[in-house]
């Protein structure tokens, strides 16, 4: 199933002969062993040769392997250097700070810092609400990881941390002016953690955590919320749940089908999985049914931790118990924020008509959307190769736009939902379908809908 895409792209300078059948050749070559080409670039010509740059996405440092070996057995044919594009825009990171103000002469020296800086400084001393008006802080965002959960790729710590919380730095300033800042921890004592943000706090007008295990991050969240006069989100909590309620509000609509009247089942009770549960129940489905590595989530299982004991009393109202097999005999709709290849179009063909599924772990979901379809209505994943992308870019910058513009001192559930609405109200009635319940990350109208009613929601 998976397929080369541009997050794994490398180019490969070649010398090659200047021969009519040289660039077919060398495309061929790419093709035979699975390489998807992108581009092919002639960089040097002379009479008898030609140096050609070919770039082209594959699979993995294997695969691409296989496409330098598949080149250089061509007859005359020889590479001459190798790159990884994915490891190229990442060379000196990926952000900067920039002054806002001009450093010209003695005059501008003197009152951006020292003399003229003091009176700046008295004014806030004298009025500390004067920090979101005289610094940065009214527009930076700190987004905090410990390291512990990066991507699917587990606990890597802080440092290996970095290039995400730096993409994430970029995403906030590219789509919602937001400028954030990485801040990585290299701590993953919880009691740490919520010091260190506590002490680092007057930065800033909003908190992000990211890439926090659970369950440390529920009581992180929780006990900063508690702490701080400036909103704290967790991403990987309330940025899926915001996404995955817009879609399924409008897969809804694709199939004719009340939130009210739906089963719905959700495999993976961590830090997503859990987040999308609260959210949900906000709508007042029929039922939730959630599932973890142990089966069904259910009261008498035994074992619970007090996040999924609180997950348990909320859910499964007829008290079932099984497998993830079992929950979705008779469901509406499946979302899946667990593991790769748990069910197939057996498992689906048990659900109720016009299912739909929702199968989110990446880079390989839960099902094959392929398979999905033979049953479902409305399939949607996490991977950008396949319609109906659930991504978190569609919230977060949008969410800390409206906060940062409100002036808000917390974030809560109203909030979320506002963004949620948002989000689902971008695809009108006309685009609206089954291939397309969600808009493109890169829909201009996305975050300022979303900031919009996240300001309004903070400021009632």
């Amino acid at each position: 199933m998976p397929v080369p895409g541009p997050g794994y792209s490398i180019t490969v300078r070649v010398e090659a002969p200047s021969s009519a059948s040289a660039a077919g050749d060398l495309t061929s070559a790419v093709g035979r062993v699975g390489g998807v080409l992108t581009a092919f670039d002639v960089v040097e010509s002379h009479p008898t040769s030609i140096v050609v740059d070919i770039s082209a996405n594959v699979l993995s440092a294997n695969h691409a392997q296989d496409i330098t070996e598949a080149l250089d057995a061509l007859p005359g044919v020889r590479v001459r250097k190798f790159s990884d594009r994915t490891f190229l825009i990442h060379l000196g990171g990926k952000i900067e700070v920039t002054p806002k103000v001009a450093l010209r002469n003695r005059d501008d020296l003197s009152r951006a810092y020292t003399p003229g800086v003091a009176r700046v400084c008295q004014a806030i001393a004298a009025n500390p609400e004067d920090a979101r008006r005289l610094t940065i802080k009214r527009n930076t965002v700190a987004v905090v990881t410990d390291g512990s959960a990066v991507l699917g790729l587990g606990n890597i710590g802080p440092a290996a941390a970095l290039p995400v919380m730096e993409g994430k730095a970029a995403l906030f300033k590219k789509f919602a002016d937001v400028d954030a800042w990485p801040v990585c921890l290299d701590t993953q004592d919880t009691e740490e953690i919520i010091r260190t943000v506590k002490a680092l706090a007057p930065v800033y007008a909003g908190i992000n955590l990211e890439d926090i295990a659970a369950p440390r991050c529920f009581e992180i969240e929780a006990r900063l919320r508690d702490l701080l006069d400036i909103p704290v989100f967790h991403d990987d909590q309330h940025g899926t749940a915001i996404v995955v309620v817009a879609a399924l509000r409008n897969a809804l609509r694709v199939v004719g089908k009340r939130i009210e009247d739906c089963k719905i089942v959700v495999s993976g009770v961590g830090a997503a999985g859990s987040a999308i549960i609260r959210l949900l129940l906000r709508k007042k489905p029929a039922d939730i049914v959630a599932a973890d590595i142990d089966g069904i989530v259910h009261s008498a299982r035994g074992n619970l931790d007090d996040n999924l004991t609180e997950i348990a009393a909320a859910t499964n109202k007829d008290g079932i118990s099984g497998t993830l097999h079992d929950a979705l005999v008779g469901a509406d709709v499946f979302i899946g924020v667990s593991a790769p290849n748990l069910f197939g179009a057996e498992q689906v063909a048990t659900m109720n008509d016009d299912a739909v599924v929702f199968a989110l772990a990446n880079p390989d979901p839960e099902i094959d959307p392929l398979e999905a379809q033979r049953h479902a209505a409305v399939v949607a994943t996490g991977r950008s190769d396949y319609p109906n992308q659930i991504n978190n870019v569609l919230a977060f910058p949008g969410v800390f736009r409206g906060l940062l513009d409100a002036h808000a001192r917390h974030i809560d559930d109203e909030m979320l939902l506002a963004a949620a609405d948002a989000i689902a109200d971008v695809v009108d009635g006309e685009r609206l379908n089954a291939s397309f319940i969600v808009p493109s990350v890169f829909d201009s109208a996305v975050a300022p809908a979303v900031a919009e009613a996240v300001k309004n929601a903070a400021r009632n």
